[in-house]
């Protein structure tokens, strides 16, 4: 996050915003001359700042990415692109699945939703959430209307009414605590009130941000305020994938493998309530996944 400097020059002080990042081995500065007072708009410059650093190190590369993928999409039989996207939700819904605990494999989730084979020995809730989860993805690409509380509400109660019907779609009464994680989730009285304070965010930033950044700010906000018993991950990377599937990026999944440095990056934007790190990590994954787009 960019951070203020302040310089004495003789008898003079100055105030920079100044923000670092590495490249690699190095670690680049940019500046921002702010004067010799404050100004009052301090917030709105360092996310300024920070919108033209993100610019020029990550959204070009971003935007190339986009053209490359639409060009090929182009290219790519109907019945091929189906496949690609079945593809997809098939791998999604594993990693995003067992990220949170279930315990299909691969192909047991390919099996079981390409094919109906229900797997053996495994828990039916984990078998009923899978499938939930890709019926969910589908009929969220085919949602036309904007992001609101109705519609988190409706896609969760979507993925849990069949397996956690207690909770499915049900903001939650009472406080929860998140295994193996320093950060305390907000308590149930806040949860309303920082949800209003959500949408309101987002149709100020939906024009104004760059689509990935706004796709992964979606989903670090949601995931923070923590609004449901369950399902707080899964709804708030399906929504990810949502807004950057409406602004023709491809979308973007998270493997269970990866967990740790994605855990890790959520934690500490948490605590130190600071959403760099969690974007600088999703740029980078963003980045590694799609950078032979770049080719």
């Amino acid at each position: 996050m960019p951070a203020i400097r302040k310089k004495t020059i003789g008898k003079e002080q100055y105030y920079y915003l100044e923000h670092s990042y590495r490249e690699g081995a190095r670690v680049c500065k940019k500046e921002k001359y702010l004067g010799k007072t404050l100004p009052g708009n301090i917030e709105e410059l360092k996310r300024q700042l920070r919108t033209e650093v993100y610019g020029e190190r990550w959204f070009d590369k971003f935007d190339r990415i986009r053209a490359q993928f639409q060009k090929d999409e182009q290219n790519t039989p109907p019945t091929a692109r189906k496949k690609e996207l079945e593809t997809f939700a098939i791998r999604f819904t594993y990693d995003t699945n067992r990220i949170e605990g279930s315990t299909l494999s691969l192909r047991e989730t390919a099996e079981l939703l390409e094919k109906g084979i229900t797997p053996a020995a495994r828990p039916l809730s984990d078998v009923k959430e899978a499938e939930a989860h890709r019926n969910t993805f589908y009929e969220m690409l085919d949602y036309k209307k904007d992001l609101s509380l109705n519609a988190v509400l409706y896609f969760h109660k979507k993925l849990f009414e069949d397996t956690k019907g207690d909770i499915a779609g049900t903001i939650r009464s009472h406080q929860v605590t998140i295994s193996g994680s320093k950060f305390i989730p907000p308590f149930p009285a806040e949860i309303h009130p920082m949800l209003m304070d959500f949408f309101k965010w987002y149709n100020k930033s939906k024009n104004a941000l760059h689509p990935l950044e706004l796709a992964a700010l979606v989903h670090l906000k949601l995931v923070t305020i923590h609004p449901f018993v369950d399902g707080n991950g899964r709804i708030s990377r399906l929504l990810m994938n949502l807004v950057i599937y409406r602004h023709g990026y491809p979308m973007l999944n998270i493997p269970y493998e990866k967990r740790a440095g994605y855990y890790n990056a959520l934690e500490r934007s948490q605590i130190k309530q600071d959403d760099t790190i969690f974007l600088q990590w999703f740029f980078r994954r963003y980045m590694k996944e799609y950078e032979n787009h770049l080719k």
